[in-house]
């Protein structure tokens, strides 16, 4: 389980007021936190998220290539235009190029190369299909689905390592439920206008994709509906989300003759030895349901339109390496009608960010050489260690919790694993991944098989903890039950989340908020069923998980209540406060714990007012500046129903509204808006 922010990114500076941002050169980082975000005609007690950020959302409307335009997605933004700087000089062959630098120039010259691209139209994909024509038997079906998950083409089941549940330092194969192609399994099973709609664009899409890769334009109809109709019924069989955020729901370990019995249909031997799977006894089953309701589907459905479904998976997978109508056609449906962006981004930036994504770690070694100062990592050590001992004196203070579970709380707290800041000590050698300037669906599969194959090789073997979920660049954070660990890639270590000039109080409402959140999931709905060594264990007393219980319900009943889509016509959309119950607990916590270390780093120090506002009002103010954001409707419509983390608004008017402090430092009276009559607080 690993449990990201999302669209947080952030950094510090602690030893006590730096910078005064009025008295700051006009030349300043364009991206640091700035006063002209507020809109003051709100009054903060009222609605502190347009308080604090309506001159922002003014200002900053979405551009037509983006969904959602954020803070966050301003840093993203820029970062890939340093990593497109970097891409520019390494693509040249002529130049002498380090082979880090060869390795991620040519996979970049591969997506670049438009013209190359179109003339081999299909071509690249012909191989997969040709695969796919020569089925002829449930046996070859599941050989085939076993060769594809080898060549990072899975369809109808997930497998892989994972670190096991019961001994994190242990790898454990791992299946699990998967095939649609939907974003949501209830896409397929919601009887609302909305997803009528949706599943008939969807077909519509399908159709067209099949007609682009050489199908009759009747038989692309038909085609559509068969995968249709195959996907329903294996979405009948998904667990739903919040269901999958129990692991008590995802832990199913069985032997192999186990699994065999369970879905008798699946003929995973032929699974198993097509993949090179490593050989193993044990099988964690991750959505245990999916394989018991879909083994009646594989016999009921027959061969040839299993034939379609692997087909139409392959093409999907495909289309974005592929020509521009392909590209086209795939934009259409999952960018412009699922998420609501208006145009496609730049080539150059869609071959920037899929570089990032295929050889990470090779591109992060130039940029963290480019951009990361040696201290960045010092700075952050420190900032860890202060909300470290503010979340310690949190939990040593909780008046919930008895003194028997606050000590085993404590025991987790002080094994956590805090190391992982700026980017790897060990970067991964992709040196067996064959790049080619000719060759960019290959690149792209080589790539992923590169990974994939890290993965399973892991299987049977010891947890390999040095591995990190993220690239440098990446904007955003984690924390990771298995390894008990908060992480802090490069690409959040800058303005407008770090910002050496800036005064502490901003930036401890933002790192400081941020390494909070991360801390706090160790101890939210789901990380607190794990114990110190990652393991799946129960470190509660009775009485203090009933008390827990009650708190986090707390929570889910608040952010039930928010509206993410005003809608007259079909009903408006609200929050899952089940789904996004995690992100929530750290927000809230990590506002608190942090709060309690800014207070506890300005003791003793002169307290002065920055463009008119106190330290405390900076802090919330730093911290609602993360968050602000604008979001195509049809975005914020998919996102409520997939996304674990809150819209922004919600991030932080949910959030301040439960915090006494934030009432005293705006001087909010009760029945205002911003003050939770039942405020809720776990940690």
């Amino acid at each position: 389980m690993r449990k990201t922010l999302l669209v947080a990114a952030v950094g510090m500076t602690f030893s006590g007021v730096v910078g005064d941002p009025s008295t700051r050169a006009a030349g300043k980082n364009a991206l640091a936190f700035d006063v002209s975000s507020l809109d003051r005609s709100v009054d903060a007690c009222t609605n502190f998220y347009e308080f604090a950020c309506g001159g922002w959302r003014k200002a900053n409307p979405i551009p037509g290539d983006q969904t959602r335009w954020g803070r966050f997605n301003q840093l993203a933004d820029r970062n890939r235009d340093v990593l497109h700087e970097i891409l520019e000089g390494a693509k040249d062959a002529a130049k002498k190029r380090t082979p880090v630098e060869a390795k991620v120039g040519d996979y970049y010259a591969a997506c670049m190369d438009e013209a190359g691209i179109e003339a081999q139209g299909t071509r690249p994909l012909a191989p997969v299909l040709a695969g796919i024509d020569k089925v002829a038997s449930r046996t070859d079906f599941f050989r085939l689905l076993g060769e594809h998950e080898a060549s990072a083409l899975p369809t109808l089941f997930g497998f892989g390592g994972a670190p096991d549940l019961h001994d994190s330092k242990s790898t454990i194969a791992n299946v699990g439920q998967g095939g649609i192609g939907l974003p949501d399994r209830d896409d397929y099973l919601k009887e609302d206008a909305k997803s009528e709609e949706k599943r008939a664009k969807y077909v519509e899409h399908m159709t067209k994709m099949f007609e682009l890769a050489g199908t009759a334009a009747d038989q692309a109809v038909k085609d559509a509906q068969t995968v249709m109709g195959i996907e329903t019924n294996l979405a009948k069989g998904y667990l739903d989300r919040v269901s999958m955020r129990d692991p008590k729901n995802r832990d199913n370990p069985m032997s192999l003759d186990e699994l065999r019995t369970l879905a008798p249909a699946f003929d995973f031997d032929a699974f198993l030895k097509a993949a090179k799977a490593p050989a193993f006894t044990k099988v964690n089953v991750v959505g245990k349901p999916y394989f018991e309701k879909t083994n009646a589907l594989i016999e009921a459905t027959p061969l040839s339109d299993w034939k379609t479904y692997l087909r139409w998976h392959a093409i999907r997978a495909a289309a974005p390496y592929l020509g521009k109508a392909f590209v086209a056609e795939d934009f259409a449906f999952n960018r412009a009608y699922l998420a609501g962006a208006k145009e496609m981004e730049p080539r150059w930036k869609r071959c920037t960010s899929a570089t990032d994504r295929a050889l990470g770690e090779a591109l992060g070694q130039i940029y963290v050489e480019k951009t990361f100062g040696k201290d960045g990592k010092a700075r952050m050590k420190v900032m860890i260690d202060a909300l470290t001992e503010a979340l310690r004196e949190d939990i040593q203070e909780l008046p919930w919790m008895t003194a028997e579970t606050k000590k085993k709380a404590l025991v987790k707290l002080a094994a956590f694993d805090r190391s992982k800041v700026g980017y790897p000590e060990v970067w991964k050698d992709y040196t067996s991944v064959v790049v080619r300037r000719d060759d960019y669906l290959g690149n792209s599969r080589r790539a992923r098989m590169f990974e994939d194959r890290r993965n399973m090789d892991r299987i049977g073997k010891a947890t390999d903890k040095t591995q990190w979920g993220m690239t440098p660049p990446t904007v955003n954070a984690y924390y990771s039950a298995a390894n008990n660990e908060i992480v802090f890639p490069a690409g959040i270590l800058q303005p407008p989340f770090f910002d050496r000039d800036m005064d502490d109080a901003v930036n401890f409402g933002g790192i400081g908020v941020v390494i909070g959140h991360e801390y706090t999931h160790g101890f939210d709905d789901q990380g607190s069923k794990f114990g110190p060594d990652g393991n799946l264990e129960n470190w509660w007393t009775p009485d203090d998980l009933k008390a827990f219980g009650e708190r986090t319900a707390c929570l889910a009943r608040q952010y039930d209540g928010y509206v993410a889509v005003r809608d007259e016509k079909n009903g408006d959309i609200h929050l899952n406060g089940r789904l996004t119950l995690g992100e929530n607990t750290g927000d809230n916590g990590g506002l608190n714990v942090a709060y309690a270390a800014l207070q506890k780093t300005l003791a003793g120090k002169e307290r002065r007012l920055i463009d008119g506002f106190t330290p405390e009002q900076r802090f919330f103010l730093g911290y609602a500046n993360l968050w602000c954001q604008n979001s195509t409707e049809a975005s914020s419509r998919q996102l409520a129903q997939t996304d674990p983390h809150s819209p922004g608004e919600f991030r932080v008017n949910g959030v301040v509204s439960n915090s006494p402090q934030f009432a005293k430092a705006f001087g909010c009276k009760a029945p205002a808006p911003m003050i939770r009559e039942n405020a809720c607080r776990v940690w």
